[in-house]
């Protein structure tokens, strides 16, 4: 099928699930309304079926529809989730990883998408920038900011 970038929908679903997964768990620190928001972008990768250039352009596709998908979410049901259950439900990148998000779970959203995109997703500052449609001054400040911010919570470098 080739308007997945060659992938079928189920290959697509196995190759980028985890990914959005964890963009909709950050974003919305619970995995049961983050399960609501992963379906509604699958949902929408084969409603829409939109042609893509190649793979990087259907990830990003994807992740700038859950980071949509979210942001949607949280204005239609304004709620609050304590702490305690952020600690019950991290997002676990790898084995060495699950630090970081424990870590990453406690910082403002800003920062979070931008720190979780750069090192677990590994793209760079002008890839985040047309995903987050933030100037690339802006990424930078916020990868700046955000590493700040995780020092002052493991109080260490």
């Amino acid at each position: 099928m080739d308007g997945f970038a060659g992938l079928s929908y189920e290959q697509v679903v196995r190759e980028y699930g985890q990914t959005v997964a964890s963009v909709c768990v950050m974003r919305l620190r619970s995995r049961a309304d983050a399960e609501d928001c992963f379906q509604n972008v699958f949902l929408k990768l084969l409603r829409k079926s939109p042609n893509f250039c190649d793979e990087s352009h259907l990830k990003a596709w994807l992740i700038r529809v859950a980071i949509n998908e979210c942001k949607n979410y949280l204005r239609d049901n304004r709620r609050t989730v304590s702490l305690d259950a952020l600690s019950r439900e991290p997002v676990v990148f790898d084995e060495e990883g699950s630090d970081l998000s424990w870590a990453l779970m406690k910082l403002p959203d800003k920062y979070r998408e931008a720190l979780y995109l750069f090192y677990a997703e590994r793209y760079t500052v002008a890839e985040i920038s047309a995903i987050l449609g933030k100037n690339q001054n802006t990424v930078k400040t916020l990868l700046r900011r955000g590493r700040e911010k995780l020092r002052e919570i493991y109080g260490e470098e």
